[in-house]
């Protein structure tokens, strides 16, 4: 279950890198179209709140520093998948809703799993467990 979840953890951090970058760094014909869509500041917004979420799924767990953040990160990324599946069918773009509500159900998953079911320990506890091995 632990790889599993990093395999979705990682996939997770791709896209949302990928798509936090288009936002924050659009090309030129594009631009134009988002702009129309929602105000440039929230694109920025939500571009580098994807960046930032997409480090926050993979970082804390590798390093074991503060590993309570990826969940955290992704409950944030749930926050603006709902958002963004809203938008999408208001728009009418029901292709685009049904990414999003998939990426919502895997953000789920992980915030679920690694919250309660599979949580990443801290590096303070992994230590500790050497240190006790040791002494045994």
């Amino acid at each position: 279950m632990n790889l599993t979840l990093w395999a979705l953890q990682i996939l997770l951090a791709g896209a949302f890198l990928g798509h936090g970058c288009l936002f924050l760094f659009p090309p030129a014909d594009l631009l134009e179209l988002m702009n129309s869509a929602i105000p440039p500041a929230f694109r920025i917004f939500i571009g580098v709140a994807e960046v930032l979420a997409a480090v926050g799924l993979i970082v804390p767990g590798v390093t074991r520093i503060v590993p309570s953040l990826v969940p955290c990160a992704a409950a944030g990324l749930m926050i603006v998948m709902i958002g963004a599946t809203i938008l999408h069918i208001t728009r009418g773009e029901l292709a685009s809703a049904g990414t999003t509500a998939v990426l919502l159900v895997l953000l789920t998953c992980v915030a679920y799993m690694r919250w309660k079911v599979t949580p990443i320990a801290p590096r303070a506890t992994v230590q500790a467990r050497r240190v006790h091995a040791r002494v045994k």
